[in-house]
């Protein structure tokens, strides 16, 4: 699949995972106590635009995860300053033709994305949120609840991305 519609359809990941992750029957009364949030302040928020911005940055998300999870995505930087790059019947871009043919379908299984998802949660997301929270004095289950709902998230994320990503 095109890496741009995957993108675009991979960015409803966090809305289809949290609409389940920060549901009522599952982890919504963890999150509003530890949150401070009650029903009232709940319905006050404009859907429309928290929707649409939580879209927005899940669409960032996989762009970002794209070059992550699919290793192959930076052949093109590493010969960008060659000659003769631009030019399809350049030695460079055969070169770049011949790696691919024979090395683009290694790692690209939803396995293999889904780990790099889990890593991105723990060593970039997990410390994000960790230190925003450590400065707006709130608990580990807050932390631990945010991050868990991340480490989801970013794991079917990566894999999707992985797996289905068409590269040229």
């Amino acid at each position: 699949m095109n890496s741009i519609v995957l993108a675009f359809l991979t960015a409803l990941v966090p809305l289809l995972v949290g609409s389940i992750y920060y549901n009522p029957k599952t982890f919504a009364n963890i999150w509003m106590k530890e949150s401070g949030v009650d029903e009232e302040r709940l319905k006050s928020g404009n859907m429309a635009m928290i929707f649409g911005l939580t879209y927005f940055y899940s669409l960032m998300l996989c762009f970002f995860l794209q070059s992550m999870v699919i290793h192959q995505f930076h052949i093109n930087s590493i010969v960008m300053n060659e000659p003769g790059f631009g030019d399809a019947s350049s030695q460079v871009l055969m070169d770049v033709k011949s790696f691919m043919d024979k090395y683009g379908n290694n790692f690209r299984s939803f396995g293999h994305g889904a780990i790099h998802g889990i890593i991105a949660s723990v060593f970039f997301v997990l410390p994000v949120v960790a230190i925003n929270a450590l400065f707006e004095r709130r608990s580990w289950k807050y932390i631990m609840l945010h991050w868990g709902f991340w480490a989801v998230s970013l794991l079917i994320m990566g894999g999707l991305i992985c797996q289905f990503t068409q590269l040229k």
